[in-house]
């Protein structure tokens, strides 16, 4: 059964009946302690500064322990989980890619010959293959964008009934829903649309109370849509832990959208003011429960859609390119290196905003021209090191100490300053090895750089 709405400590997330044990619980377990940085244990105030000398880094210690039965699982999560540091053989996590790098060559011999073995993977009909940036326009407008006009406006009519049945087969009413994915953003392709929805509900008190009732939620939605007209067109996915995941066929079957739906409380309301997002990233900063990270970061999404969104449509057309040139030319996993984990498409998103930005933003470019610049500079990944300042200023304490411990690649979520979205990939160097192979194909054959990518001659 559903809980009914109780009162939360802002503190600890407990729950209590009424306004005076709340008031009793802070006197007793919270007046004149303030939280450890390093432990998140509350002390005395005047015993911190003794105490977090004497505190040590259980976090390190404990990730040398982890057995990630699911690796894919946790590569969704929003809050960074240093895959880059897990071994692509055996998952393995190690303190510094270097000695990730040496485990791989001395215990699965994985040298230089067999790393481009296991990477490179072109398929026959690549895009890398056109000649000129006019076969490469109309190899995208065959097999890459979305399709256009009536179509197109069908697809949305569909999505939004859509969405409209999920909140009515979710087991509790939904205040507000926010959606995320390539699909929203404008950056979908033909093989690959992305819609993540979450739905708002104000019947959880907390986010830790979503989390003891969430799976219990999506069950019931689960079996809800396979009682419906379009259950039929709903292919469920694994179950996940805190997700619902599946794929929608839509147009009678042309094309499919992949949906990823979660609930929680409206952590941040449509509204939120500068402080209250302050406290939401300290809240994930001294967070090391991943789940619960990952449902507090839920309401980060809008942000994070509304960053990619606001880029010029060429923009996003050379992000399908590029998130096309990664599903097309590496090889697949096999059970040797099942670990390995490539950058994430808002990865992919991000670094091509960047280059972008680099090149003066400029509304109208050579497709060819920004292909080249994000895989040159893919080459010299140890060398990227991007920051936004859109929601968190340079001086905000929780970004300075991310940005005094980061290693690169390091690309700092502009919605979220804990997260390095570089830290869910542990393959960089294939992604290098890869790009320089591309680099050679006849599309950038005799390119050189123009305005405004001449900066890309330094590299």
């Amino acid at each position: 059964m559903w809980a009914l709405k109780c009162y939360k400590c802002e503190y600890c997330g407990s729950d209590f009946v009424s306004c005076k044990a709340l008031k009793y619980h802070f006197r007793q377990k919270h007046f004149g302690k303030a939280p450890c940085e390093k432990c998140g244990q509350e002390v005395l105030r005047e015993n911190l500064q003794d105490h977090s000398k004497s505190v040590y880094d259980r976090s390190a210690m404990e990730r040398h322990k982890l057995n990630w039965e699911n690796l894919e699982e946790r590569n969704i999560k929003h809050k960074a989980t240093e895959i880059s540091k897990t071994c692509r053989m055996c998952s393995r996590y190690f303190g510094t890619v270097f000695s990730r790098k040496n485990h791989e060559i001395q215990e699965h011999h994985f040298t230089a010959n067999k790393r481009a073995q296991m990477s490179i993977g072109f398929s026959p009909q690549n895009m890398l293959e056109c000649k000129s940036p006019q076969e490469l326009q109309r190899f995208a407008d065959e097999n890459i964008h979305p399709a256009p006009g009536a179509l197109s406006a069908a697809c949305v009519a569909e999505v939004g009934a859509l969405l409209q049945l999920l909140r009515a087969c979710f087991p509790v009413p939904a205040s507000r829903v926010i959606q995320g994915g390539s699909y929203v953003k404008g950056t979908d392709t033909q093989g690959r649309s992305e819609i993540d929805v979450v739905l708002l509900s104000d019947v959880f008190a907390n986010v830790n109370h979503c989390k003891k009732q969430l799976r219990e939620g999506l069950d019931t939605l689960r079996e809800n849509l396979k009682q419906t007209s379009r259950g039929n067109r709903i292919l469920m996915g694994k179950r996940a832990s805190l997700s619902l995941r599946f794929n929608f066929l839509c147009m009678e079957g042309l094309h499919s959208h992949s949906f990823e739906i979660m609930a929680c409380c409206d952590v941040l309301g449509p509204a939120p003011s500068t402080d209250l997002r302050l406290h939401l990233y300290r809240q994930l900063y001294l967070c090391h429960d991943s789940e619960m990270a990952q449902l507090w970061a839920l309401a980060l999404l809008p942000y994070q859609v509304d960053f990619v969104k606001a880029s010029v449509m060429r923009v996003k057309e050379l992000i399908r390119l590029m998130v096309h040139w990664f599903r097309t030319s590496f090889a697949n996993s096999t059970e040797e290196n099942k670990f390995r984990r490539l950058p994430s498409s808002y990865t992919v998103e991000l670094l091509t905003i960047h280059i972008w930005e680099l090149a003066g933003k400029p509304l109208l470019f050579s497709l060819v021209q920004g292909m080249r610049a994000v895989l040159k500079l893919l080459v010299r990944y140890a060398e990227i090191d991007v920051v936004w300042h859109r929601h968190y200023h340079p001086k905000f304490p929780i970004f300075v100490k991310v940005n005094q411990k980061h290693t690169r690649p390091f690309i700092l979520d502009p919605a979220n300053p804990t997260v390095n979205v570089c830290d869910t990939c542990n393959a960089w160097d294939e992604v290098a090895l890869v790009a320089r192979h591309s680099l050679l194909k006849p599309l950038f054959s005799r390119v050189r750089a123009e305005p405004p990518w001449l900066f890309t001659n330094n590299w």
